[in-house]
């Protein structure tokens, strides 16, 4: 009956290990992003502060919408946009190849963007956290006549509880572990990830 609660460690720690690979793809898109333009010569030096304010917002949104519980993605969505906005009216000074470039790597800025957002939203299956914690409130009624069974009524009754209390603490301590395991980016946890490590400027 422990198998629930330790596959849904094992799904949130298999969750909080693909959000920072996601991160360090966003974070590397990013900066080759910033790097393609603002080592273009055609781009004027206003130009290239513009881009890097825009690329400093981006990192910035996401990582305000990672730390919020709320999931919408309109402003997220916009910032990003202005990356397109920008090369589409700097057309005149941005050759065809770069162009390219650019928006290839924008689509690994996107797919990352996109894979956080879905990390951040959907976790493990409500269901399946319920019914790890009414397993957790009923284990002590289940377990104590087997314990009581297995060392006999002749041992003192606190070794009994003693056993079972124990046992609670180890299977709540999991429960809180993936708990907060499952939303790694509140910063809230010992093991939380770090996002600021992952920010542009950093």
């Amino acid at each position: 009956m422990i198998f629930p609660l330790v596959f849904t460690i094992r799904g949130s720690f298999r969750r909080r290990e693909k959000a920072l690979e996601h991160l360090s793809q966003f974070r590397s898109a990013l900066k080759t992003v910033h790097y393609f333009l603002i080592s273009h010569k055609e781009l004027s030096e206003e130009h290239k502060k513009e881009l890097s304010a825009i690329l400093l917002e981006i990192s910035e949104n996401l990582m305000s919408h990672l730390k919020n519980s709320d999931h919408k993605t309109k402003d997220l969505d916009e910032t990003v946009n202005k990356v397109y906005e920008f090369i589409i009216e700097k057309d005149a000074f941005i050759s065809r190849s770069l162009r390219d470039k650019v928006f290839r790597f924008m689509n690994d800025l996107h797919e990352s963007v996109e894979n956080l957002h879905a990390i951040h939203t959907h976790r493990t299956p409500i269901s399946l956290k319920a019914y790890c914690k009414i397993f957790i409130y009923i284990f002590p009624l289940i377990y104590a006549p087997t314990i009581i069974s297995n060392i006999g009524l002749d041992t003192p009754q606190w070794f009994t509880y003693f056993i079972i209390i124990v046992t609670e603490f180890i299977l709540i301590s999991l429960y809180n572990i993936q708990d907060h395991l499952e939303y790694p980016f509140d910063d809230e946890g010992l093991d939380d990830i770090k996002l600021d490590t992952f920010k542009f400027d950093r």
